[in-house]
């Protein structure tokens, strides 16, 4: 949005909320929260291709040769995965995984 816009409307731009509560980019606190929203978006994707597919947690689970309970970690971005066990995540759900760095 328009800082103009925004100064006008007397609100404050979300970049900076987010260095207000979570310090400056580049940060420890700010790489930690970075790092704690990326495996939330990710853990959301997961869960709504698995819902797409029909699948329980338990049913992707056992076709992947894992547990529920981590298939819930993921999904709850609780956990730290590699890039392998995300490939196999979304593969045992039809899917693709791609990788952009920006």
């Amino acid at each position: 949005m328009d800082k103009q816009y925004l100064k006008e409307m007397d609100l404050t731009p979300i970049e900076d909320l987010i260095t207000e509560d979570f310090g400056a980019v580049g940060t420890p606190e700010r790489d930690l929260f970075e790092m704690e929203c990326d495996a939330f978006v990710i853990g959301e994707q997961l869960k709504d291709e698995r819902l797409k597919a029909g699948l329980t947690q338990e049913q992707l689970a056992n076709k992947i040769g894992t547990k529920k309970s981590f298939i819930s970690r993921v999904e709850k971005g609780r956990t730290d995965i590699q890039l392998s066990t995300l490939v196999k995540l979304f593969r045992g759900l039809g899917r693709h995984v791609s990788v952009r760095v920006f």
